[in-house]
């Protein structure tokens, strides 16, 4: 990838939990401004970790970045607050959603916005999030708990786009929706991108629907990057297409087991 406008820089990050479990071994990966990253690879790969060390939501599970670094526009931000980020525009959202069941829709979208103190422009900010996801305002009176995980997903992703952010750190958006609205999201999150320059690296399983959507794509394996590239390359990779598209025969083994793919390594490079 270029070095050309990029916005985040992580550099050879280890991450440690409980100050003894190593996560992450050496994770770089570059974002540019108003692009769309999709950190790809299974459960257990690393991949929502990496977010929490980008956004230091690590602290809350006794984790901590113990190597390398993350820049933001050249800015070294381990130490700073999650306030701090979306202070300097940087938001994430949760795998699993997390909205508050007690509130409705409106109400958890508002809670995006309490950083801000322009109510015009928090009610402008609103107006807007409904303009891009119509089902939240016909909703917006209904509590979060009996909505459905679409919807649910949408006004996650809807909170965070209230704190006005430019870049946003997408945790899992597929999971456990019907195929049609993941389509529906991520049609939304290319909106986004395209329209109001919003940024986004996006952890997901579903290799093949973020690599559709993605301008490039990292793929994590046991807390490494094991392979980068630009989308349409990871899309028609003969090794991507066997273990994460689902195409072609023979059965599916780790990256690490297939020697032409080892050769390839970023840490062996």
């Amino acid at each position: 990838m270029s070095e050309k406008n990029i916005v985040l820089n992580v550099n050879g990050i280890e991450v440690i939990y409980n100050h003894v479990i190593l996560v992450l071994k050496g994770v770089s990966l570059q974002v540019p401004e108003q692009g769309i990253v999709a950190l790809l690879g299974g459960n257990g790969a690393g991949k929502t970790t990496t977010l929490r060390a980008i956004s230091n939501l690590l602290k809350g599970e006794r984790g901590e970045v113990t190597k390398g670094s993350i820049e933001l526009r050249g800015e070294r931000i381990e130490n700073l607050s999650p306030a701090d980020l979306v202070n300097r525009g940087v938001v994430q959202v949760m795998e699993g959603r997390h909205c508050f069941a007690h509130l409705s829709i409106e109400e958890n979208l508002m809670t995006g916005s309490y950083t801000r103190t322009d109510k015009g422009e928090i009610a402008a900010n609103l107006e807007k999030v409904y303009n891009y996801f119509p089902r939240l305002k016909t909703r917006r009176t209904s509590q979060a708990a009996y909505t459905s995980g679409g919807e649910q997903q949408m006004c996650a992703i809807g909170r965070a786009l209230m704190s006005n952010p430019n870049m946003v750190l997408l945790d899992e958006p597929s999971m456990g929706l019907a195929p049609q609205i993941v389509e529906e999201v991520f049609n939304i999150v290319k909106d986004l991108n395209e329209k109001e320059k919003v940024t986004f690296l996006i952890a997901e399983q579903n290799t093949n629907m973020a690599l559709k959507y993605a301008d490039y794509g990292y793929i994590m394996e046991s807390g490494r990057v094991v392979m980068d590239g630009a989308a349409e390359y990871l899309r028609t990779n003969e090794d991507v297409k066997e273990f994460y598209l689902g195409v072609g025969g023979g059965e599916r083994k780790s990256f690490k087991d297939v020697k032409s793919y080892k050769r390839r390594k970023r840490w062996l490079a």
